[in-house]
C-alpha cells in the first residue's frame, strides 16, 4: 500500500506541476481557452493534483 501512495504522489506530482505550468505559460502568452478549457481552470486541477501528491507523500511519511 504504501509503494502505490508514492508512486500515485510522484504521478499526480508530475500532472500538477506539467498542468500548472502550462496553464501559466499559456496565460501569459494571452490564451484564455487552451483546449475548451478555461486556464484558470487548468490551473486549479493542477494545483488539486498538487495537493493530492502532498497528502499522499505524508501519509507514506506517517506509515514508516
Amino acid at each position: 500500500m504504501g509503494n502505490m501512495l508514492g508512486m500515485i504522489g510522484n504521478v499526480s506530482a508530475i500532472v500538477g506541476i506539467l498542468l500548472t505550468f502550462g496553464a501559466g505559460f499559456a496565460r501569459v502568452l494571452g490564451l484564455y481557452l487552451v483546449s475548451g478549457y478555461t486556464t484558470m481552470t487548468l490551473f486549479q486541477v493542477g494545483t488539486g493534483f498538487m495537493v493530492l501528491a502532498c497528502l499522499c507523500k505524508l501519509q507514506t511519511m506517517q506509515q514508516r
